[in-house]
């Protein structure tokens, strides 16, 4: 890879303002890239859809039959197709800044980026229930880590420029960027800290300049008038925050569920997404508001109000209409639909109220505060879920009871779920990551690594006499017993050996320990300590595989807390600031 000049390295490497600096072009880049994916994608919508040039197609009150069946059925052949001839050129799966973040060190590919990217602008083009929001925060996450690698920055530092892509893409596209950075905080980089604001802070906000710059189209929500929530709204809010993260949690279980469906059907993988089109057209004919993300339809309920029957089929349809999307391969993400779904929510939850007669927050305040908590429930960023509801609605008289629905909604799905949406796809893909936290650095810290390659091994059957003589005390605390094809057959104590008490007649076999517990190269740090806490060994030895059983290496306990003990303090220096100072 083409690196820029030393000197202009050594700058980024040694100094947090230009790291700043190179961390404003990440969001520049991430800025032009909300422009060209949003542009078009509403091209796309005027063209298959016939829409007029101030139209938005989830806010239109209806479409011709035949289009709304037939576009998103076309788009997932293909996507189909599309998906088809990259799997024949690319066996591996793209890396998302989540999982590049947590396992990577913030390596990303701007080739499978820009795939992916491609691949979300398909199906939200061609009116899948899904948003973009996938699609741009992956190829600006991707641009960052480039901008990165091109400078050699440090892996943490390369970790933080994944985050400013992310985080500014999310900031241009709802024209947000305190909830940019937290979105970059919470989800991206993982944690907060003094390192990584200003990096962050900056790239935000040179993406949103760049998107208004480039003429980027305002989020801002205006709000039928409603009464100020009041201490006597606190106990409906915390049922709305419950209400609204049993949703989410549906909606998760959902998409588990549609993809199940469709791998079990009998159909070739790239028809699928365009058997789910075809479901999703149909779920749209009752209204276009299911299709695409929904920003024209939360507009819609949020300034003109609905119906409690539209909210109660529109909730349904939308929740079935993007749990098919995922499940059938089309690519997306939910962060906008989650909004539109938690809108849906909390204005079923008012009317609830209403019926009961009881009083509490209006239908448009409870819509607003669903907005937040299903966000909350589904993406799990209950700060860049605040931030974003108030910097879109600028409404500071909701940002207690948003803040306080969105903490009981990510309560309810941690209690009853355990996952936000992200962290639940890596665990079905068999992954253990739960946030963006480095731990890659930890599966790194494997037993091949650490283990010593020279190990002194003796015959089984060799007599502590002639032991004595060839393996001197000081040669080393271990001796390891080999047969003659190299197979293990124990260690023993060198102090052992030359105990006085032990007659020289007496063979190296008798004293032997650890005949069955060994190490293999492929185990990781944390596996390799919880086997010595076992085998209460101060060493075991490293064998190729279990059947062979032939000796590779040799390990200590004390050198494998040491290096752990190491990495934990490099990673707590890192978050602190303190690497860029030694």
């Amino acid at each position: 890879m083409v690196h820029v000049p030393y000197y202009a390295r050594a700058l980024v490497r040694s100094n947090e303002i230009w790291l700043t600096v190179l961390s404003s072009c990440v969001g520049a880049l991430a800025g032009v890239s909300v422009w060209v994916m949003t542009c078009s994608t509403l091209a796309a919508h005027r063209w298959l859809y016939d829409l007029h040039n101030d139209g938005r197609l989830s806010g239109l009150t209806s479409l011709a039959p035949w289009r709304t069946l037939v576009m998103p059925c076309l788009g997932g052949l293909v996507l189909g197709l599309f998906g088809l001839l990259i799997a024949k050129r690319f066996r591996h799966r793209p890396v998302d800044p989540i999982e590049a973040n947590a396992l990577h060190g913030g390596r990303m590919s701007v080739r499978d980026s820009a795939i992916v990217a491609f691949q979300t602008f398909l199906s939200n083009g061609s009116g899948a229930s899904l948003g973009l929001e996938a699609g741009f925060t992956q190829i600006a996450a991707a641009l960052g880590s480039f901008c990165g690698r091109l400078f050699r920055v440090r892996r943490a530092d390369l970790r933080i420029l994944v985050g400013c892509g992310a985080g500014g893409a999310i900031g241009a596209a709802f024209d947000a960027p305190i909830a940019g950075a937290f979105y970059a905080f919470e989800l991206v980089i993982g944690t907060y800290s003094l390192v990584n604001l200003a990096p962050v802070a900056v790239a935000c906000i040179a993406a949103v300049g760049t998107a208004h710059l480039l003429g980027g189209v305002s989020t801002t929500l205006s709000l039928l008038p409603h009464p100020q929530l009041t201490l006597r709204d606190t106990l409906p809010v915390l049922a709305l925050g419950v209400f609204c993260g049993l949703i989410g949690i549906g909606t998760m279980r959902g998409v588990t569920l549609a993809e199940t469906v469709f791998r079990h059907l009998s159909l070739p993988s790239w028809l699928r997404p365009a058997l789910g089109g075809l479901m999703v057209g149909g779920l749209a004919l009752y209204s276009p508001s299911i299709l695409s993300a929904g920003h024209a339809a939360v507009r819609k309920v949020l300034e003109e109000g609905q119906a409690l029957g539209p909210i109660c089929l529109l909730l349904i349809f939308k929740v079935m209409a993007s749990s098919i999307s995922i499940g059938s391969g089309f690519r997306g993400g939910l962060f906008f639909a989650s909004l539109y779904l938690g809108v849906l929510s909390g204005s079923l939850f008012g009317f609830g109220l209403e019926s009961l007669g009881q009083g509490g927050p209006s239908v448009t305040t409870c819509a607003v505060l669903g907005m937040s908590a299903t966000a909350v429930a589904i993406i799990g960023v209950p700060m860049t879920m605040t931030c974003l509801i108030l910097e879109m609605t600028a409404d500071l008289s909701l940002a207690s009871g948003v803040l306080l629905a969105s903490v009981l909604s990510l309560l309810t799905v941690r209690q009853l779920f355990g996952y936000s949406f992200a962290t639940w796809r890596f665990h079905q893909r068999g992954e253990s990551i739960r946030s963006a936290i480095d731990v890659g650095w930890l599966r790194e810290l494997v037993v091949e690594k650490l283990m010593q390659r020279e190990v002194p091994c003796r015959a089984p059957e060799m007599c502590l006499a002639e032991a004595r003589l060839s393996c001197p005390l000081g040669m080393g605390p271990h001796i390891v017993l080999t047969e003659p094809g190299g197979r293990y057959r124990g260690i023993v104590l060198l102090s052992e050996i030359h105990a006085p008490d032990h007659a020289p007649e007496r063979s190296l076999a008798s004293l032997a320990l650890q005949r069955e517990t060994v190490l293999i190269p492929g185990m990781s740090c944390r596996e390799a300590v919880g086997l010595f806490e076992r085998a209460e060994a101060d060493a075991l030895v490293v064998v190729a595989d279990f059947a062979s059983a032939r000796v590779v290496g040799i390990l200590s306990e004390k050198y494998v807390l040491r290096r752990y003990a190491e990495a934990l303090d490099r990673t707590r220096r890192e978050l602190a600031g303190e690497a860029r100072m030694v």
